[in-house]
């Protein structure tokens, strides 16, 4: 078996930072120490770098269908993406059609990532009609390694479900050890808000943002989690908080000791409201759910991530062209002009999570380098049954490794990014850091700024029940 010896780095874990090298035996991390030896293996220096745990991006939709079209990156380009990015796994979203078992729509979605993606992969199910079959169904799904279900309180008439079936899928969780995973915004209100914008003519893509408040979010948030109280106080977990309202409910269930866990996304701490402003049609880039919000949020989720009151950042990967025939694509933003409510929601991000999060979160001193390891590697790992297999430096994990360049500067733009998408929502922005060579399953798979893995080599991650510290 190939072995790799990576010497003179600092190696940082959600716990830990200290000089050493890690000797990498075929796919798994089999010694750490100093001054290790290893005849005939290959040799990376990483004097003056860091060597950290892959990243770990729990909320992708790659292909995603949605509105008429689909999401512009499948789970080879994607995944290319999160390589260059430093991203070594994922886990991407099955959806369940109307009346139909949840395993046609996983048996979909592997189909769709099989001979396609590059690093590994896991899949969380959306679940859209939850029957007292789909109930029994789900109990097969965790066995199966596909332990987590996304409900969804918006969207009505597509995602949408009530209160009842939510409360019977988070009982479910408590006896198969799954997790509920909830988009929590008044799928309701916000229908009611959309129609009587697009009445008064209303339809430039800021009243996607203006009819999807942050009470909205913050209702749904707090509805949720007492659903979850009244279930047994069973486990919650969040996607894409994007509000200090949200947070708010978020800390209050976690400070009264219940296991209430959210996470949130780089857009709704580097972006904010202010982008729907840009000349034309513009704003449509940054249309996604929840919307971005002012900008005074911003700093009220720093503060939760560094708090623990959020756990994780995800991205909520979700691309859509903005130009009709970019790389072959139909028709994708573009099919809202002239009413924001047919705008695909969703946008871009797999490749620039983790540089974000060292750039805006470690360098400007808003959270710890290990805190950087823990919200975008070490916790998703946890909370979605991957650890520690994945989601650390230690003997017998995984040797998903990223040799990070701390000192590096680039400029994030379209030109360069390597995601299937002709707009970056950071166009311009200067960061510092760089995953400079990114080893999947102990393979080098990003070197000198070149892709030399191969694709379809992402192997399906089955994952276990969540570990969750509150």
């Amino acid at each position: 078996m190939t072995k790799t010896l990576i010497t003179n780095g600092t190696i940082v874990t959600a716990a830990d930072t200290y000089k050493g090298d890690v000797l990498v035996d075929g796919e798994k991390i089999a010694m750490i120490g100093k001054g290790l030896k290893a005849a005939g293996a290959k040799r990376i220096d990483a004097t003056g770098k860091y060597v950290i745990p892959g990243g770990i991006d729990v909320h992708t939709h790659m292909e995603l269908p949605f509105g008429g079209t689909f999401a512009s990156d499948d789970f080879h380009t994607g995944t290319v993406a999160a390589a260059f990015g430093g991203t070594t796994s994922i886990v991407d979203f099955a959806v369940q059609g109307m009346g139909e078992p949840l395993e046609k729509a996983r048996d979909a979605w592997l189909r769709k990532a099989r001979g396609k993606a590059v690093v590994d992969y896991g899949l969380h199910m959306i679940v859209r009609d939850v029957s007292d079959k789909v109930l029994k169904e789900m109990d097969v799904m965790v066995k199966d390694g596909v332990s987590s279900f996304k409900l969804f309180m918006a969207y009505p008439g597509v995602f949408m479900v009530d209160d009842a079936s939510i409360f019977k899928a988070l009982s479910r969780t408590a006896e198969n050890g799954g997790l509920i995973c909830m988009h929590a915004e008044n799928g309701g209100v916000i229908d009611v808000l959309v129609k009587r914008a697009l009445a008064a003519k209303n339809t430039a893509p800021k009243w996607h943002a203006l009819t999807r408040p942050p009470e909205a979010e913050a209702e749904a948030t707090y509805r949720a989690f007492r659903l979850a109280e009244m279930a047994g106080e069973i486990p919650l977990y969040i996607v894409h908080l994007s509000s200090s309202q949200a947070l708010e409910q978020v800390r209050l269930f976690r400070d009264r000791g219940l296991p209430a866990y959210a996470e949130t996304c780089p857009q709704y701490l580097f972006l904010s409201i202010d982008n729907y402003d840009e000349p034309g049609f513009d704003g449509a880039k940054y249309v996604m759910s929840p919307p971005l919000r002012e900008r005074w949020h911003q700093e009220e989720l720093w503060k939760g991530l560094a708090r623990n009151d959020l756990q994780v950042v995800s991205t909520d990967h979700c691309p859509f062209c903005m130009t009709e025939g970019f790389q072959g694509l139909p028709k994708q933003k573009q099919l809202g002009i002239g009413d924001f409510s047919k705008i695909p929601n969703g946008a871009p991000g797999v490749e620039t999570r983790m540089v974000l999060l060292y750039d805006g979160g470690v360098v400007q001193k808003r959270i710890t380098l290990n805190r950087w390891v823990e919200v975008t590697s070490t916790t998703p790992a946890k909370i979605m049954g991957m650890f520690p297999k994945k989601g650390t430096i230690a003997v017998g994990s995984d040797a998903d490794i990223v040799i990070w360049d701390p000192r590096s500067t680039s400029t994030i733009s379209a030109k360069t990014h390597h995601m299937r998408v002709d707009y970056n929502p950071y166009e311009g922005r200067k960061v510092k850091g760089k995953a400079s060579v990114v080893l999947s399953r102990g393979e080098v798979i990003v070197q000198k700024d070149k892709f030399v893995g191969t694709k379809g080599r992402g192997r399906f991650i089955k994952r276990g029940s969540p570990i969750l510290q509150t």
